[in-house]
């Protein structure tokens, strides 16, 4: 073999590598425009805590970070259409709202007139009824659908949220509450039911990009 031959392969050889070697830096080097992670804020009434999983479990598959934001998300999940709806807003699931009593409690069943009476303060007085705060989306819809015009007794007490209404009725013999389904845990008594209710991600805004995409998600799932 040729000296000129020899030398032009090592050349040949030699320029392969060095290529190998560029295109592997190259690979390895930081990009100059780094990926920006797409990010949403959102929150939920006490009663619709139970969505929020569904909605970081959407995030995380999109990744897409969740901010929780309670002064002004740009996605808002409650239960029941909110009276004045100025916004756009759309159902992600449904959930039914009960009236509740302990196990060993002697109401049994309740009609609509029964359980009017009953939390009008007009029932049996040995009951101890429970509600939540007036703004909270299912005690809206309980004075929509139940109470109907007539004011909650002056005696009742009120449960901040779901959870405590959950542990007073499965702890107190007399108590009589508003529990949504998602809520009810333990051996409480169903006695009546409101109905079934719409899950609802209310929007600042009509949906768009991330926002657009979790949207998407909650309503495939």
């Amino acid at each position: 073999m040729s000296q000129n031959g020899y030398s032009g392969k090592m050349g040949y050889v030699l320029l392969t590598f060095l290529s190998s070697i560029s295109t592997l830096f190259a690979a390895c080097a930081p990009s100059d425009q780094p990926t920006t992670q797409q990010m949403i804020s959102a929150d939920a009434t006490s009663a619709a805590q139970p969505w929020m999983s569904d909605l970081f479990a959407c995030a995380d598959e999109l990744s897409i970070v969740v901010k929780i934001a309670p002064d002004d998300p740009q996605i808002y999940l409650r239960i029941g259409e909110p009276e004045t709806l100025l916004v756009p807003a759309y159902q992600i699931d449904e959930e039914e709202l009960l009236i509740v009593t302990h196990r060993e409690s002697p109401v049994q069943k309740l009609s609509l007139e029964e359980a009017q009476a009953l939390f009008s303060g007009l029932g049996d007085p040995s009951m101890q009824v429970w509600v939540y705060p007036s703004e909270l989306d299912v005690q809206r819809v309980f004075e929509q659908f139940v109470m109907q015009g007539r004011s909650v007794a002056s005696s009742a007490d009120i449960a901040a949220g779901p959870q405590q209404m959950s542990d007073l009725l499965n702890a107190e013999s007399n108590a009589i509450g508003i529990l949504p389904k998602h809520w009810k845990a333990g051996n409480p008594r169903e006695v009546y039911s409101l109905g079934v209710f719409p899950v609802l991600a209310v929007l600042k805004e009509e949906p768009q990009g991330a926002v657009a995409a979790v949207l998407a998600c909650l309503q495939n799932d």
